[in-house]
């Protein structure tokens, strides 16, 4: 396996510009002439394809819902980051940059980081222009408000719904091309595996989620825009639909995974409260711009939080991190949250839960200040808890929410296997060990509008492909593996669901690879895993056939992946003995409890290359290299 990131070179101011003048352009005519492939329609996905077909290609779109507008980009909350520096606060590009490296804990590529910094402004001027209701000053500009990791406000917002808006923008795109004939889409199917034919992506094998039927699809390229693998946890704050199936699959052919131990942990989610729980609920980070978090002085106090005076209550982010408070990033202060909640000091019916407290903002401020900014989640917080949010502080807890790793990219978002791009969270490129708040808007709004549709015409013009159709035998033969799959996955008649061998997968991955890891943990889980997945495939119990609508196949054959890709998972969690942003690993930390890379022996992501089922994969390494950022100590104190 070749891991050529294929930077460019000179200052990184530069590197984009330089790069786009250097990449060989498709003129408009000859662009009708090839055709590509965009598995997902988030927010990479829909901009993505949007774009393309703007630009006169062919496009194929694949989508497991039935609409592009349920794709999980609409759950995200708190807002879109960009330079603009309109508050004039001192924020630039380059500060962007600086604190996108340093909250990922300096382990992502220096390029790729600044090039999302660069284009980031063009995004907002793309949303305004599409009709975002981004939220407004009085002024008339767009209101912008702080997100963790950042001592400047720059983060766009629509209330508490900017996924939403943002993906109706790029929704309202996509389906005008759809309208143009530009887009052919292709809702309620999933796509279950790769087709490569001599050393390129050339298609894919889908199944048609309502009829069952297995079909592929052939193209000059294809582009996985699939999201994260954070539901491999089980509980989460993904929706359940949400799976690592098309990237393993890529992963299975030749596509290399980069850093899978890579996975964030969200601070501010409602905290479990019952064995029944499908899914966790994420209450946006913005809301720790007004909410002060605490928890008692105490051990195992009882009490009501309006009976815990001031001088009894332990704000122990503002204590740990003064320069950030309530905004130090994701990783540090879920991690404070789980060392308090360890302490004996956590609240609720479960311990495992810290306040978030309004009652000095909306003093400060005025209820109808706060419910404006925050009305729909203070409101939903009410409808799942039954508590009320203006009265009460907020209990919340760390959960699994987002996932750095991915397939690797290089600079051009191409895999290890040339024709296949990565866009999104499906990739490892941007966030290095810790993404910082609303940067996964950014990241794929980025990769969608703005880069693949120059890297993707740059690989057209390159590459002598020469046209196909699915008649080809390569076609035929992942058809008939697929269907060998399914077939084995509905012929056993075993006792236990496929939720229930996912409910135990994620008890395993949480407790032994969630907020903290350990060698041992690891190995536990790296013999526990295997033994799961054998059971799976001798005691497994699938109601229905495969000649229809199945919910219940749908997600054997995610859970199925999911099992193996845990393992994979955990191998690279043990090798990286380092503590650095989510991965923190408990023999590495410095004497007051913080992270501590080690820079001389892991400054590089780990590519792991498949080599086959029941075989241990092989790692490369791909060196990171700081120029324009020092490598220095994290602090956020």
């Amino acid at each position: 396996m070749k891991l050529d990131a294929k930077c460019p070179s000179g200052p990184i101011a530069q590197q984009w510009d330089k790069h786009r003048f250097d990449m060989k352009l498709i003129n408009p005519a000859n662009k009708r002439k090839f055709d590509a492939i965009v598995v997902g329609t988030g927010l990479a996905g829909a901009s993505a394809a949007a774009s393309l077909a703007e630009l006169g290609y062919k496009v194929d779109v694949f989508c497991f819902s039935d609409s592009p507008r349920r794709a999980h980009s609409i759950a995200a909350q708190g807002g879109i980051n960009a330079a603009k520096n309109y508050p004039n606060d001192g924020d630039s590009v380059m500060r962007l940059f600086y604190d996108t490296v340093k909250g990922g804990d300096f382990r992502a590529r220096e390029s790729n980081v600044y090039r999302l910094a660069q284009v980031s402004n063009a995004i907002i001027d793309q949303c305004v222009a599409q009709g975002v209701p981004f939220a407004r000053e009085y002024s008339g500009l767009l209101d912008n408000r702080s997100f963790g990791g950042a001592q400047v406000s720059r983060t766009f917002y629509a209330r508490g719904q900017t996924g939403q808006q943002l993906l109706l923008g790029a929704y309202s795109a996509l389906m005008r091309q759809v309208g143009l004939g530009q887009v052919k889409m292709h809702a309620r199917t999933e796509m279950l595996d790769l087709v490569v034919i001599d050393g390129r992506a050339r298609g894919i094998v889908v199944r048609d989620l309502v009829s069952g039927e297995i079909r592929s699809y052939a193209a000059d390229a294809v582009v996985l825009a699939t999201g994260g693998y954070a539901n491999i946890f089980y509980l989460s704050t993904n929706a359940k639909a949400c799976n690592a199936t098309a990237i393993w699959r890529a992963h299975k052919r030749g596509a290399g995974l980069a850093n899978p131990c890579y996975t964030q942990i969200h601070p501010t989610c409602i905290p479990r409260s019952g064995d029944y729980q499908s899914k966790l609920t994420l209450m946006s980070e913005s809301l720790r711009n007004d909410g002060r978090v605490w928890v008692p002085k105490a051990k195992v106090d009882k009490r009501s939080p309006d009976q815990i005076p001031e001088s009894e209550r332990d704000y122990y982010l503002e204590r740990k991190y003064p320069s950030y408070g309530n905004l130090a990033p994701r990783d540090i202060s879920s991690r404070a949250a789980k060392e308090v909640c360890d302490e004996g000091r956590g609240v609720g019916p479960s311990g495992f839960g810290v306040y978030l407290d309004f009652a000095d903002s909306i003093q400060r401020l005025g209820k109808s200040v706060i419910e404006e900014r925050y009305g729909n989640l203070f409101e939903m917080y009410e409808r799942i808890t039954g508590e009320n949010p203006y009265g009460v502080p907020m209990r919340i807890y760390p959960a699994p929410h987002y996932t750095m790793g991915g397939l690797w990219v290089d600079y051009n978002l191409m895999s290890t296997i040339d024709g296949l791009h990565v866009i999104g969270e499906a990739n490892f490129s941007d966030h290095g060990a810790n993404r910082l708040g609303a940067s996964a808007l950014m990241q794929g709004l980025a990769d969608g509008y703005f880069i693949l549709p120059y890297t993707l015409g740059h690989y057209f013009a390159s590459s002598k492909l020469g046209k196909l159709t699915t008649d080809h035998p390569e076609f035929k033969r992942v058809e008939n593996e697929v269907n060998e799959r399914q077939q084995r996955l509905t012929s056993m008649n075993g006792k236990r669901t496929p939720d229930s061998f996912h409910r135990a997968l994620g008890a395993i991955m949480w407790e032994k690879c969630g907020m903290a890891r350990n060698e041992r943990g690891l190995k536990e889980a790296l013999q526990a895993i295997p033994a799961l997945r054998e059971e799976f495939w001798q005691n497994l119990k699938i109601t229905g056939s495969r000649e229809e609508y199945n919910v219940v196949l749908e997600h054997a054959g995610r859970v199925a992946d999911f099992l193996e890709f845990a393992e994979t998972m955990c191998l690279d969690a043990l090798t990286r003995t380092e503590s650095c942003g989510g991965h923190f690993r408990e023999e590495s930390h410095t004497p007051d409890g913080e992270a501590q890379r080690d820079d001389e022996n892991f400054c590089h992501a780990t590519v792991w290359e498949h080599l086959g089922d029941g075989k241990t994969p092989m790692a490369h390494k791909e060196s990171l290299t700081f120029d324009t950022v020092k490598l220095t100590v994290r602090s956020y104190k």
